[in-house]
């Protein structure tokens, strides 16, 4: 008769249980619910929809996988497209890059959706941050991109960010390497401007760690403010943000576009940014004038609040340029 008794109670008690976690599990809300955020993130990334073109900007970079808990350019394959470089050991110098972006069903993708005048951008970087290079290689009909590409020694970060059909944009990673000689460098010193050639970029704002803010950018050449900006890939400046550590990735592109009737060619650029955590990052500006396509580079620190309306760090005396086809 104690058998009974004891199973009795035991079946007893697992209602009971059951009972309060059901209980628990109403009053917390489902398992994996986040709260609608109010800004368009990609994976967690500096981006901004902006009111005047709003159609323009969520199908273009601004929409980089919306939703996502992670800043873009950590993962190799996400939602069944890979990145796969046709190499991952390169020669120092001049090197020919190649790579695909093979889709759900293991092929290359042939298919994209443009996004500021170009159906792929690509960005070699090397890991300590100190070489950045935004290209635009070629696809042929087989699906394989290519592009030259100056390397050094080293370890170095391939981004690709793309568009596939129907589909927000995406932007995946993977590490290659360059042997020879290498001496990592330290990340260059914050400051408020930044020499590219003989021209002088200010920067204006401050990253916060999940608070949308404002960074504006000036461009100035021999003193004097330069106000015939040219566009390039549909916008008078591009800017990447990498965190220094991972490397994750945030692109995002200025208010406004030429030809809108509003937004003026130079001498600022402004920007709304989200950063996704605090810590080191490091900007680059990509603005084309005199038919050149020059890079500023910044080191910037984002913090928990906004310490002052008008500055924030960046870097001084770090410089970079590119042409037409590339930036280094």
């Amino acid at each position: 008769m104690r058998t009974p008794i004891t199973l009795a109670g035991f079946v007893a008690a697992l209602v009971a249980v059951l009972a309060l976690s059901f209980g628990v599990g109403n009053a917390v809300g489902p398992v994996g619910h986040a709260t609608e955020s109010t800004h368009s993130i990609q994976g967690g990334d500096m981006t901004h929809a902006s009111d005047h073109d709003s159609t323009t900007q969520a199908e273009g970079h601004a929409s980089h996988d919306a939703g996502s808990s992670m800043p873009g350019g950590l993962l190799v394959s996400q939602d069944g497209y890979t990145f796969e470089p046709g190499e991952t050991i390169l020669e120092q110098g001049r090197t020919t890059v190649t790579f695909r972006i093979l889709g759900p069903d293991g092929r290359p993708v042939t298919d994209f959706e443009p996004t500021h005048d170009a159906d792929l951008h690509f960005f070699a970087v090397a890991r300590d941050l100190n070489r950045f290079n935004h290209l635009h290689p070629q696809r042929d009909d087989s699906g394989t991109w290519r592009i030259d590409v100056d390397l050094v020694p080293g370890a170095w970060r391939l981004l690709a960010d793309f568009r596939p059909v129907g589909l927000d944009t995406m932007t995946l990673g993977s590490d290659v390497f360059v042997p020879g000689d290498y001496t990592p460098q330290p990340l260059p010193p914050t400051g408020a401007t930044t020499m590219v050639d003989d021209y002088t970029v200010t920067l204006n704002g401050q990253l916060v760690a999940g608070q949308s803010q404002e960074l504006t950018l000036t461009v100035a050449r021999g003193g004097e403010p330069v106000t015939d900006l040219e566009p390039y890939l549909a916008a008078y400046g591009h800017l990447v943000a990498l965190r220094a550590g991972d490397m994750a990735y945030l692109h995002v592109h200025p208010e406004g576009e030429p030809g809108d009737g509003t937004t003026t060619p130079g001498p600022d650029v402004s920007f709304h940014a989200t950063a996704p955590s605090t810590g080191t990052y490091r900007l680059f500006l990509d603005f084309k004038h005199d038919g050149v396509v020059r890079t500023a580079a910044f080191t910037v620190t984002a913090s928990t609040v906004n310490e002052s309306d008008s500055s924030a760090p960046a870097n001084e005396g770090d410089s970079g340029v590119h042409g037409e086809h590339g930036h280094n």
